[in-house]
C-alpha cells in the first residue's frame, strides 16, 4: 500500500495486517504464557498482542524436575551457538499459520496474499538483575504496567517496571510510542480510532496496552524497531528488493528526538517540520547488532571494520543520552526474502510435501564474544485483494474506503445479499514470540569454519486434541542430514506446569506417560523407525561413532567413556557416568553410583530440560527415540540423523 510511513515521509509501504493465527513450535512460543497449569493463557495482555486464540503456546521451561514457581534462576533457557567467520550454525524455526500461505497466483492461487516476517532481538546475558530494561520471561503472569505523564522517565519506569513480570521492549520504547503521534498517511479504511497517538491502529482502534509493545510498530512494516528482521517470507516474491532495502537493519530513519535535563524523554512529533519548530531535533537513527563501547572516537570505531564487521559511529535507535557511538551494523545484503512455502487455509498443519512450516536461520555472530539474551518473533499477515494493497493509503479512509464493514451487495435479479467483513481484520496482523533464549560464544576446540547444526524435541504434554494448538512431542528437524565435518548440538527444553485443566474450547486433561502434566525427553537408538525397542548400548552404532566437541560435564572426548555419554543421554542429564571415579568437579553428584535415589524408569525426577553436547558424527543413518513419549498408536517421539 501507499502510505506515509516514516512520519511525514511518503514511501511504498506494505500493510502487515491479518486475520489468522500463528503459533510457533520451536523454539517454543509463549503466546503469552508463563507458567499455567490451564489450558487457556491466563493473560493475552501479558507482553504483546498475538490475535491469537488462549488455547495455545507453550510454558516457560523448567531448568530442573520441579517447577520454577517463583524463582526465575530455575527457568531455563535453550542455548545456541553463534556463527563463525565461515562457518554458519542453523536453527530451525517451525510454526504452523491457520489462513494459509504461498503459492503462485497464477498456476496454485491461495485465498489471499501473504507475508511471514521473523525477526529477533538481543542483549548481553551479563545486564545486572537490577536493570530495568533486562529481558525477563516473568514468573506472575500479569503484565507490566504504564502510568502516563510521570514526573520524570526514570522516575516512571521506577514506579512501574516490576522485575518479576516479562519484559521485552522498554518501558521507554513504550512512552514514546504513547506520546508520539500517529502515522496518519496510513490506510485505516472506515475504522474509527479512539486516539491519535501510535498506540492506535486499525486493527488495535482502542488503542490497548499488550506489555511494552507498540501496536504501530507491530502492525507497520519498516519501522524504527528494537527488533531486527531475520527474513521475510512471501506470496509476492517480486517485492523482495523492497524488503531487503526498505528494512530497518539498512536503511537507518529520521525520527524526532527532545531532551529533558539532557536525558532523552518522549515527543508528539512525528514529521521533521513540527519537530524542529518545537525545539527538537530531526536526527538519523540505526538499528545495529550489537554496541563497540571499547572504542570511544569515530576514527577508532570505523577503523575497526573488516570484511566481516562494519563498524558506523552514529546514534542507535535507542539513544537515552543522544550521544554517537560505535555500532556493528547488520550485513547491508539485508534480510533473506523467498517465496513463502505453500499452506493451505484454515487448517493448522504441514506444508504441500507433508513436512511442517519451518525456516533455517543462520545464527549471528558477535565481535564481542558475548553470551546474548534473546527472543524471538514470528508476525504473519494476510491481506485482501479487494483492493491494491501496493498504492492505497489514507486519501481511501472513511466514506472512500473501497472496503465497508458488513456490506451489502446487490447481484442478479436484485438480490441483495451480506458479506461477512470486518474491515480491521481485512487485513491483520498475527504473531507470536518465544521465549529467552541464550546465543553463545563458539566453545574452545570450535573453529570459526566448521558448520553447527541444532537438533531438537519439539511440543507439550497431552494428545493430539489437547495439546492442540500446539503439538505433540517430535523431533525437529525430524529428518536431519548433515556432513562428516559438521557438528550436531541435541539439547531440549520442557515444563513441569503443562497441566490442561480449567476451562478449554477442546478436550481436558493431559494424556501421556509419567507424572501428571510434566515434559520430559530421553534420547536412545532404535534399529529402525517402525520399531518401538532400544538398541542395548552394546549393539548401538551412534554412541561409538560420535565424537564430542563440547559438553556442560567439562567433558570432552578426550575424558568421556562413551558408555557414560549414553547414559547421560537416556537419562536426560540425570546421570553423567557410571562410576563415582569419572565424575569428579561439578559432575560428582551425578553418577550412577552416587546416586542415592535411582532414575525413574518414567523420568520423572529427570529434568525437563537438558542441555545436551555438540558432536561430530561418523558417517552413517541413526535412528533415535525417546523412551517416554513414544505410545506406538498415538504417539512416536522418533527421529533420524543421516550423516554423509
Amino acid at each position: 500500500m501507499r502510505s506515509c510511513i516514516y512520519f511525514g515521509v511518503l514511501l511504498s509501504s506494505i500493510f502487515l495486517v491479518v486475520n489468522a493465527d500463528v503459533y510457533l513450535h520451536f523454539p517454543p512460543g509463549s503466546n503469552n504464557r508463563v507458567n499455567e497449569q490451564t489450558a487457556d493463557r491466563a493473560q493475552e495482555i501479558n507482553a504483546f498482542d498475538s490475535q491469537n486464540n488462549d488455547k495455545g503456546g507453550y510454558n516457560v521451561p523448567d531448568a530442573t524436575n520441579t517447577p520454577f514457581d517463583t524463582n526465575a534462576s530455575l527457568q531455563y533457557y535453550l542455548k545456541f551457538f553463534q556463527s563463525g567467520q565461515n562457518g554458519k550454525t542453523y536453527l530451525r524455526f517451525v510454526w504452523t499459520n491457520q489462513h494459509g500461505c504461498g503459492g503462485d497466483e497464477e498456476t496454485n492461487p491461495n485465498k489471499q496474499t501473504c507475508n511471514i516476517i521473523l525477526q529477533y532481538m538481543c542483549q548481553d546475558a551479563d545486564v545486572d538483575d537490577s536493570n530495568l530494561d533486562k529481558f525477563r520471561n516473568g514468573i506472575v503472569t500479569t503484565p507490566q504496567q504504564y502510568t502516563p505523564k510521570p514526573a520524570s522517565d526514570q522516575a516512571g519506569k521506577l514506579a512501574d517496571v516490576n522485575t518479576n513480570r516479562r519484559l521485552h521492549e522498554s518501558w521507554n520504547y513504550y512512552d514514546r510510542c504513547y506520546n508520539r503521534e500517529r502515522n496518519k498517511g496510513l490506510f485505516i479504511a472506515d475504522q474509527k480510532l479512539n486516539g491519535d497517538t501510535a498506540r492506535f491502529t486499525r486493527q488495535n482502534n482502542a488503542g490497548t496496552k499488550y506489555g511494552y509493545e507498540c501496536p504501530e510498530e507491530r502492525d507497520y512494516w519498516p519501522y524504527i524497531s528494537p527488533w531486527n528482521d531475520i527474513a521475510i517470507l512471501t506470496s509476492n516474491d517480486s517485492m523482495c528488493n523492497y524488503y531487503q532495502t526498505e528494512s530497518f537493519n539498512v536503511k537507518p530513519r529520521y525520527e524526532c528526538i527532545e531532551t529533558k535535563n539532557d536525558v532523552r524523554t518522549s515527543t508528539k512529533y512525528n514529521n521533521e517540520a513540527n519537530c524542529t519548530a518545537n525545539g527538537g531535533k530531526w536526527l538519523l537513527v540505526y538499528s545495529y547488532i550489537e554496541k563497540a563501547p571499547a572504542y570511544t572516537t569515530q576514527a577508532t570505531c570505523e577503523r575497526a571494520s573488516s570484511s566481516r564487521y562494519q563498524y558506523k559511529w552514529a546514534l542507535p535507535h535507542d539513544t537515552t543520552t543522544v550521544k554517537e557511538e560505535c555500532l556493528v551494523l547488520h550485513s547491508q545484503q539485508g534480510p533473506v526474502c523467498e517465496q513463502a512455502a505453500w499452506s493451505r487455509s484454515n487448517y493448522l498443519g504441514l506444508n504441500s510435501n507433508a513436512e511442517p512450516l519451518s525456516y533455517d536461520w543462520v545464527l549471528p555472530s558477535f565481535p564481542s564474544n558475548k553470551v546474548k539474551r534473546c527472543v524471538a518473533r514470528i508476525r504473519y499477515n494476510i491481506s485482501t485483494f479487494d483492493y491494491d494493497i501496493y498504492k492505497i493509503d489514507a486519501t481511501s479512509n472513511g466514506g472512500k474506503s473501497p472496503i465497508k464493514n458488513n456490506p451489502k451487495v446487490t447481484v442478479d435479479n436484485g438480490i441483495v445479499l451480506q458479506i461477512n467483513l470486518n474491515t480491521n481484520q481485512a487485513g491483520r496482523t498475527f504473531q507470536d514470540r518465544t521465549h529467552l533464549f541464550e546465543i553463545l560464544p563458539r566453545p574452545n576446540g570450535v573453529s570459526d569454519n566448521e558448520n553447527i547444526y541444532n537438533w531438537n524435541m519439539l511440543g507439550k504434554r497431552g494428545n493430539i486434541v489437547q495439546t492442540y494448538p500446539a503439538v505433540e512431542y517430535d523431533f525437529t528437524p525430524r529428518n536431519l542430514q548433515i556432513g562428516s565435518a559438521d557438528l550436531v548440538h541435541i539439547q531440549w527444553a520442557g515444563s513441569n506446569t503443562h497441566q490442561n485443566g480449567g476451562a478449554s474450547d477442546g478436550q481436558t486433561g493431559n494424556d501421556g506417560q509419567g507424572a501428571d502434566g510434566t515434559d520430559r525427553s530421553n534420547l536412545v537408538q532404535i534399529r529402525d523407525r517402525d520399531e518401538n525397542y532400544p538398541y542395548p548400548y552394546e549393539q548401538s552404532t551412534f554412541w561409538k561413532n560420535v565424537k564430542v566437541r563440547w559438553s556442560p560435564m567439562e567433558k570432552s572426548n578426550d575424558n568421556i567413556r562413551k558408555d557414560d555419554l549414553a547414559l547421560y543421554f537416556a537419562s536426560s542429564g540425570y546421570y553423567r557416568c557410571q562410576r563415582s571415579a569419572d565424575c569428579t568437579g561439578i559432575d560428582s553428584p551425578y553418577s550412577f553410583e552416587a546416586q542415592t535415589t535411582k532414575l525413574n524408569s518414567l523420568l520423572d525426577n529427570a529434568p525437563a530440560s537438558f542441555e545436551g553436547a555438540l558432536l561430530q558424527v561418523n558417517p552413517g543413518t541413526y535412528h533415535m527415540m525417546c523412551t517416554r513419549n513414544n505410545n506406538f498408536s498415538n504417539r512416536a517421539q522418533k527421529g533420524t540423523l543421516i550423516v554423509t
